[in-house]
This record gives structure tokens, C-alpha cells and sequence, in this order.
């Protein structure tokens, strides 16, 4: 630190500027800006690598609030440190269209690195990073050439430590020993509900210590020079490390630090006068001094810190120069340029062969063909890798001490998920990660959470459905496929053969605004003839798959139900009786489309049925209140997949009636 403020004064700027923000607002969270103030001037002032006049640098270290509900520590840090963060943003904190949200959003405000709020997400998407850090670094760097060399630090808090997830990431962070990322613990003490003892005495250090962690006890959380030094050693160190700090909840507040009140509320005026009073802060609400401004002022020696990492990157570039546009290419998120070439000779591959084969199978073979022209791949399974799917012939396993493109997430749904966008956010990978579809229950939040942050996380879920058979009830997906469908900016595609299995992986690794579902099947599925129109139909998530003149009626299926629905219309031809049938592999997808496109494959006035192997409400908004719907609105059972579907309805003599029905 070059200046000669005091830090005490520069802390209580966090502190001043949080309590009139949420004063202002009448709403927020001023405990943790007031408590965590001194740690965020020891990190941001000593040893946070940024540069404010460019946010998204390539080599910034990564900073993530996950106890997000203190926004306005961050906000204060980024307007205090010279990012485009006016005060006047600050003033209108939590107010509509601001870039001061009530929680961290991605992209709403510069310096954000990833929208916080569900706590635990943000300390699990900071493991991603990390692990997104080291990966890249093995992969470019070279002798004398650090060109990815930067630390993750995040704050957290005793409710993410609560959160089953934070034992997720945090285990599989000690095992691959993220040296990289270092955690500052805000132990306080507090929760909304009160003093935590009544339901929260874990011993934090030993649990950290037990999963591998470099644990630094017992920081005074309000000693400046502590808290330095304590982060001065975790760089140190060959582990990631927790830092423990002890801290007062609401700091400076005469009447309120230490107690529950102060955290989710504001301080009301006399309070805030006692407290201004009490600090000795002398300036009027959203009055900064200019000492104070110097003090935090970053963007010099931001700018002379990448200006450095510049030069480097230059003579790494002469060096290496393949490596270099390599690193710019994924680090800009920008597909090769022969992606599409390699995506139509797999497909090309596929009409070809005509294999009759399980979608799950089908995927992996896309992930082959996808793989050598997708360095950027970065895969995984939480466990079932030899039932997902999702390793490839050349894949390489990432473990503490090797680097690899493949992750053994281990049974952490959810952990595995929020990681992913982690890595997502950083940058430099595609990651793709899978489980059981039944399973996408525990990695609900994190699917919502990539698509309110619009990242290009690909989720793969495989054993979709009753298919699945023998395993049960317990294991079979029944509303899961209709209630992702609910998740806005979520693209779900669930395909019938290999075709529709290779367009949906290219379709999810070229979206670049959201994340994707890749639902597969456990069980064969046949390979269904298009020609050249229909097979780039594919793309628009829902298109005629076959046709009849003076078609009478249409069914709609998706997946698995395919097969049915030819079946079904090949006995229903023999009865005189035409009918369209249209594959909709993505609804979200369809739904996009525009309304000439959907009326050309959704003729209006005619008949339609839907058939899938889920819950049957969804189905509705295509079929209209008189159509049909052939599904399952019960939970399934547990017996051989051929049986099951018999069991439940899932008969061409069904889908027949439901047909006739209509017609009538």
C-alpha cells in the first residue's frame, strides 16, 4: 500500500457508504460491508491484481462476494477503486435498472465476475475458476512465460459454510489442491435468525483442514495488518487455504454491532448518526473525501499491471506464437473455424450409418467427433461416467497433479453444476458436465443460476425417463424434462436418434447466451430417414419429420416417443387415416422460431397429440384443451424397460384411440 491514510478510515468508507446505501434503499444488508470492511481494504489495497479501466483483462484475479446478500461492499470496493461505478449507482442501490442490484449480477456491473445471492453457489463457482486457472495454465504457460498466472479469492460467510454445497466444491478443491484460491471466512457468528451457536457449532478449521485446506485460525478480522499477512501466506501455499476471521457483525455501530439486527436491515437515521459519530466520520451521506478516493484509487496501478503482463504476453506471442492465438481465441470465447466442417461430416457419418443405438451412446459419439477440432472441451460425470457417456477415446483425467480435460466431479450434483458455470465464467473452457436426468433435481439452483448469468454451461442428462427401467421410481424422470422447460433461458433438447443427438451438441457448444440440457435415453432408440431440409430443420427445435398428403392430424413427440409416433402412424395409414408427425426436440427452441415457420409444422385446424414419457400438463399449450396427450402423471415403476412402457400406456393401440379421439 502506497498511502499513508489511515486504514481505519479507508474501512470506514465501506462502512459509511453501505449503511446510507441501504438507508436510501430501506432495504439491504449493511452487517457484512460494516464487519468485513477492514479484510476487503487489506485484500483490495494489498494484493488484488485488477485494473479497473478494463475489467474483463485476461490475467485479473478473480474476486467473488458469495455471501452476495453484502452487496454494497463490493459496490462501495468498485466505485472506491475507479471502476465505471458512479455514485450515483450507489445511491440508487436496489432500485430499478441500477447497476447496484440488491445481489451481485454478472454483467449488470462492471468488476462483477458472477452473480451471488443462493449462498454457497458463489464459493463453489470460485473453485470452478480456480480449477479454470490451473488447467489453463498447465495447458499454455512455459518456462519463463506465466501468461495465466492469478489467484481467486472470495468472501463467504456462515451461511454458505451451512450450505451442503460448500462441502461439495470445497472437498473436491482440497483433492485437486487449488493452490490458487484463497478464501477469506467472515466468522461472525450471526445469521438472519440470531447467534448461530443454537444450530451451527461445526469445527470449521478442522473440516477445511480435513478436505486438504492450507487453514490460517483465528484472524483478527479488523486488524488490517492481520489480515495481510495471513493472505501473504496462503500465496504461499501448495494448498487452497481458508482464512478465519474473527469479526463483529454491523462494526461501528454503537448500539447494533454483534446482534442480528444489523444484517438485514437498515440502521434507521439515528443509528447511522450515532455510528458516523462513533467512527468519526464527518462527511455527509455518499460524501467520500478526496484523501480517501486517493487511497483506494487502483486504476494507475492497474493499468501498469497489465501494461507488464502485455509485455509478456508479446514476447510469449513471438515465442509461441500458435499457443498465443490460441489462448486469445477461447479466452474471446470464439469457436474454431472448423467446427461446422467437422459437424457435418459427423452427421453426414450418421445418415450414413443408421445406427439404431442409445442417444446416451449416440452423444458420446458426438463428443468424439466434436472433441479434436474443441480443445476447449472440458468434461466430466458426478460418478456415472461409464453410464453418462461423457468421457472420450483422448480424454485425460484432471487430477491434483495432471492436468486433463475430463473431471471426476464424484457424487456432487450440484457441486459438479456450479462449478461448471464457474469455469464458464472464467473463460478458456466449454464445460459439460452429467448425471442421471432424475438427479437434475440437486443441480436445480445451479441450471437456474446459468441461465440468469447466460453462460454456455452444457448439462447432460442422461436415462431420461421411464427407459431407464429396472433401478425404479427413485431413478426415473417423470416432471423433470417439463419443469426444466420452465427455467427461462434454458435451452432443453431431448433427441430421438443420432441425427438430432448431433445437431443438439452443436447447437449447445455454439449458443453463446445460455446454458443447455442434453437429455438422452438409456435404452436403443432407431435411426429415423430426413433428407437435407429436415435435417437442417433440426436446428430450429422442432420440424416435420414425416408427412402425409391431406394429413388429418398431428402428432408431436420427442426422445424416445419417436418411435411410437412412427409405429403409430405407419397402423394408422392402414386404416385410411393420414397423420403428420413432427419431432420437437427442443419446445424452447421452437418456441423461438418465427410464426410462419411454426404454423408451416403446426398446421392450424388440425388434430394434434402429444406423446412423451413425462407428465402430461406441458403438453397442453401445443394440443390446445381438445387435443391429446400420452404420458405419465403418476411415478413409475420398477421392471424392465419394455414392460414399463406397456404398463404405461405407451402402445401404439393407445396412441390410435387418443388419435381417433380427436378426430371424432
Amino acid at each position: 500500500m502506497t498511502s499513508t491514510l489511515p486504514t481505519t478510515k479507508m474501512a470506514n468508507a465501506i462502512r459509511a457508504l453501505a449503511m446510507d446505501a441501504v438507508q436510501k434503499a430501506n432495504s439491504g444488508h449493511p452487517g457484512m460491508p460494516m464487519g468485513m470492511a477492514d479484510i476487503a481494504v487489506a485484500l483490495w489495497a494489498n494484493h488484488y491484481s485488477h485494473n479497473p479501466a478494463n475489467p474483463k483483462w485476461v490475467n485479473r484475479d478473480r474476486f467473488v462476494l458469495s455471501n452476495g446478500h453484502g452487496s454494497m461492499l463490493h459496490y462501495a470496493l468498485l466505485h472506491l477503486t475507479g471502476y465505471d461505478l458512479s455514485m450515483d449507482e450507489i445511491r440508487n442501490f436496489r432500485q430499478l435498472h441500477s447497476k447496484t442490484p440488491g445481489h451481485p449480477e454478472v454483467d449488470i456491473t462492471p468488476g462483477i465476475e458472477t452473480t451471488t445471492g443462493p449462498l454457497g453457489q458463489g464459493i463453489t463457482n470460485a473453485v470452478g475458476m480456480a480449477l479454470a486457472e490451473k488447467l489453463l495454465a498447465a495447458e499454455f504457460n512455459r518456462p519463463g512465460f506465466d501468461v495465466v498466472n492469478h489467484h481467486t479469492y472470495v468472501f463467504l460467510g456462515d451461511g454458505c459454510l451451512m450450505e451442503g454445497i460448500s462441502h461439495e466444491a470445497c472437498s473436491l478443491a482440497g483433492t485437486l489442491r487449488l493452490s490458487k484460491l484463497i478464501a477469506l471466512y467472515d466468522d461472525n457468528g450471526i445469521s438472519i435468525d440470531g447467534h448461530v451457536e443454537g444450530w451451527f457449532t461445526d469445527d470449521t478449521p478442522k473440516r477445511f483442514e480435513s478436505y486438504g485446506w492450507n487453514v490460517i485460525r483465528a484472524v483478527d478480522g479488523h486488524d488490517v495488518s492481520a489480515v495481510d499477512a495471513a493472505i501473504q501466506q496462503a500465496k504461499a501455499s501448495d494448498k487452497p487455504t481458508l482464512i478465519c476471521c474473527r469479526t463483529v457483525i454491523g462494526k461501528g455501530s454503537p448500539n447494533m454491532e454483534g446482534t442480528h439486527n444489523v444484517h438485514g436491515a437498515a440502521l434507521g437515521d439515528k443509528e447511522i448518526a450515532a455510528t458516523r459519530e462513533a467512527m468519526g466520520w464527518t462527511y455527509a451521506p455518499f460524501d467520500v473525501p478526496a484523501d480517501v478516493y486517493a487511497a483506494w484509487d487502483a486504476k494507475e496501478k492497474g493499468k501498469a499491471v497489465e501494461a507488464g503482463w502485455n509485455t509478456l504476453l508479446k514476447s510469449y506471442s513471438e515465442k509461441f506464437p500458435k499457443e498465443a492465438a490460441e489462448l486469445a481465441r477461447r479466452m474471446a470465447g470464439e469457436l474454431p473455424g472448423d467446427l461446422n466442417k467437422a459437424v457435418d461430416a459427423y452427421i453426414a457419418a450418421c445418415v450414413e450409418k443408421k445406427e439404431t443405438i442409445a442417444t446416451r451412446k449416440a452423444s458420446q459419439n458426438a463428443i468424439q467427433a466434436l472433441a479434436p477440432v474443441l480443445p476447449e472441451f472440458l468434461g466430466g460425470s458426478a460418478d456415472l461416467t461409464g453410464s453418462n457417456l461423457t468421457n472420450w477415446k483422448e480424454c485425460v483425467a484432471v487430477r491434483a497433479d495432471q492436468a486433463g480435460n475430463h473431471i471426476n466431479y464424484g457424487v456432487r450434483e450440484f457441486g459438479m453444476s456450479a462449478i461448471m458455470n464457474g469455469i464458464a465464467l472464467h473463460g478458456g473452457y466449454i464445460p459439460f458436465g452429467a448425471t442421471f436426468l432424475t438427479f437434475s433435481d440437486y443441480s436445480r439452483n445451479a441450471l437456474r443460476m446459468a441461465a440468469l448469468m447466460k453462460l454456455r454451461s452444457i448439462f447432460v442428462f442422461t436415462h431420461d425417463s421411464i427407459g431407464l427401467g429396472e433401478d425404479g421410481p427413485t431413478h426415473q424422470s417423470i416432471e423433470h424434462v417439463s419443469s426444466l422447460r420452465l427455467i427461462p433461458n434454458l435451452d432443453n433438447w431431448r433427441p430421438c436418434d443420432t441425427v438430432e443427438s448431433a445437431v443438439a451438441w452443436e447447437q449447445a457448444v455454439k449458443r453463446k447466451d445460455g446454458p443447455s440440457t442434453l437429455i438422452f435415453s438409456r435404452q436403443n432408440l432407431p435411426f429415423q430417414e430426413r433428407d437435407a431440409e429436415q435435417i437442417a430443420n433440426i436446428k430450429r427445435g422442432g420440424y416435420v419429420l414425416r408427412d402425409a398428403p391431406n394429413a388429418k392430424a398431428i402428432l408431436i413427440a420427442t426422445g424416445s416417443e419417436i418411435e411410437l409416433a412412427v409405429k403409430s402412424v405407419d397402423e394408422l395409414a392402414k386404416h385410411g387415416v393420414a397423420v403428420r408427425i413432427v419431432s420437437m426436440p427442443s419446445t424452447d427452441v421452437f418456441d423461438r422460431q418465427d410464426a410462419a415457420y411454426k404454423a408451416s409444422v403446426l398446421t392450424k385446424g388440425l388434430p394434434r397429440v402429444a406423446i412423451e414419457a413425462g407428465v402430461t400438463s406441458f403438453w397442453y399449450k401445443y394440443v390446445g384443451l381438445e387435443g391429446g396427450v400420452i404420458g405419465i402423471d403418476t411415478f413409475g415403476e420398477s421392471a424392465p424397460a419394455g414392460v414399463l412402457f406397456k404398463h404405461f400406456g405407451f402402445t401404439v393401440e393407445n396412441v390410435i384411440a387418443a388419435v381417433k379421439k380427436t378426430l371424432a
